[in-house]
């Protein structure tokens, strides 16, 4: 690969040459259908004429100008539209390149309102364990992947993570899904009590969890339990849909299913579907007066933010979404992908537990369904699968650490949304390939 700094150095990918509608082609010609979008990104597929046309068009006009002295047309409707299609409430939008640095943004913009309105002793952040919220230092710290943060744990800030929302494995027998969320909510409060209320700043939480543990959707119950404790004690309630946003839930938000809103929301990966690098900030108008009427000036930025070609693809991305009907393809979709997946691995005996929604399907992996027992870490089964599984033309998502950091693996999948239901058999036939070579 030449000067190239690969992400894993003994392990060298082939070539990508082209993509089409859902699929990847490399070099020699072998085709790979996208059942992750690469990590839950290209919701699209590899070649929407319409995406790619606002790039060519925006390209002719101006590629980039600096928001120091210029904002941009399409800067400013993609703001519009999002804002438009959030949570109640929400009604400003930070662009950014991608979803490590929405959630930075967002931390700060936290800590940043309450120095505004006279609360400079708020800095403490609390998430949860098995979280991820990316990978720059501020983002690692708030997560609770802690293969991910291990070796730069003497770098990262102070931060306190409570139990996930993980009902498979957290609920107790004969406990009732609405008493588990409440008492996995309540550790939030603990915790916070235990801080000191005067000293927290904000919660940070995936409305589904993504790929530390496989597309996890919270029990009815556990978000609105969230946002009263947050609520009660001033603490802002920050929500990462980087990964399960834009669509890839059923709806446009993912928290939209939860039935409350958020101080401060990111997404990123779908809101440019892989066109373009782009991620954005969202947050409550209290939050923006507070900054405005204060200082006036977010003491951050960073030098492609609100890039007017990245802009111009996400909204058009949008479109597609919004007004060309493919958002109202994924809960259907989904549907039929999760019922074909339970068909054919609901008694497959490593196959603990099939989860998710829309098109953002997890399936745990265990050594004994009956005890819910892990596969030896040494076993590396999430490696295999996805090496398995791209040999068998299949690109998707396993990782290990699913309960832990240590034990426990699952697979996601992510597909595009334009799939079509005879998609819906390649994927499990070549998933079913792959788990009978590993297990």
């Amino acid at each position: 690969m030449g000067h190239i700094f690969p992400r894993h150095t003994k392990v060298l990918p082939p070539v990508v040459a082209r993509g089409a509608g859902v699929y990847l082609y490399d070099e020699s010609g072998r085709q790979y259908f996208d059942g992750s979008g690469g990590a839950a990104v290209s919701c699209l597929g590899h070649s929407d004429e319409k995406v790619r046309a606002a790039i060519r068009a925006q390209l002719d006009s101006v590629a980039f100008a600096h928001t120091s002295f210029f904002t941009s047309r399409p800067a400013e409707a993609l703001a519009d539209r999002l804002a438009e299609n959030a949570p109640e409430g929400i009604e400003r939008v930070y662009l950014v390149s991608g979803g490590s640095e929405a959630v930075e943004a967002a931390i700060k913009l936290a800590r940043q309102y309450f120095v505004e309105i006279g609360e400079p002793r708020r800095r403490h952040v609390i998430a949860r364990r098995q979280s991820y919220h990316g990978n720059t230092l501020g983002a690692l710290a708030t997560g609770g992947n802690m293969w991910r943060r291990r070796q730069f744990d003497p770098l990262l800030i102070e931060t306190s993570h409570v139990a996930p929302c993980y009902e498979y494995r957290g609920r107790s027998e004969g406990e009732s899904a609405t008493d588990y969320g409440r008492r996995v909510a309540d550790e939030l409060e603990t915790e916070i009590l235990r801080l000191g209320p005067e000293t927290v700043m904000a919660f940070v939480a995936e409305p589904v969890v993504g790929a530390t543990m496989g597309a996890v959707p919270p029990v009815p119950g556990y978000f609105r339990r969230i946002r009263e404790i947050c609520d009660r004690y001033g603490v802002l309630l920050i929500l990462d849909e980087v990964m399960c946003g834009m669509g890839r839930t059923g709806t446009l938000f993912a928290i939209e299913q939860e039935g409350i809103s958020p101080d401060i929301t990111t997404v990123a990966k779908g809101l440019g579907a892989g066109y373009q690098p782009i991620g954005a900030m969202l947050c409550s108008a209290r939050i923006y007066d507070a900054i405005e009427n204060g200082s006036g000036f977010f003491q951050h930025g960073h030098t492609y933010m609100g890039h007017p070609v990245a802009a111009a693809a996400a909204l058009a991305v949008l479109g597609r979404l919004l007004d060309d009907g493919v958002l109202a393809r994924v809960a259907p979709m989904g549907a039929a992908l999760r019922e074909a997946l339970q068909d054919a691995f609901g008694d497959h005996p490593h196959v603990g537990d099939i989860r998710g929604r829309g098109l953002f399907l997890g399936l745990e992996l265990v050594a004994d369904r009956a005890t819910k027992e892990p596969f030896d870490p040494a076993l590396r089964v999430a490696a295999r699968l996805k090496a398995a599984a791209f040999d068998a033309g299949l690109i998707c998502y396993p990782m290990g650490g699913t309960i832990d950091g240590q034990r426990g693996d699952h697979v996601l999948l992510a597909p595009p949304f334009i799939m079509e239901e005879s998609h819906i058999d390649e994927i499990v036939a070549k998933l079913g390939l792959a788990l009978e070579q590993v297990l």
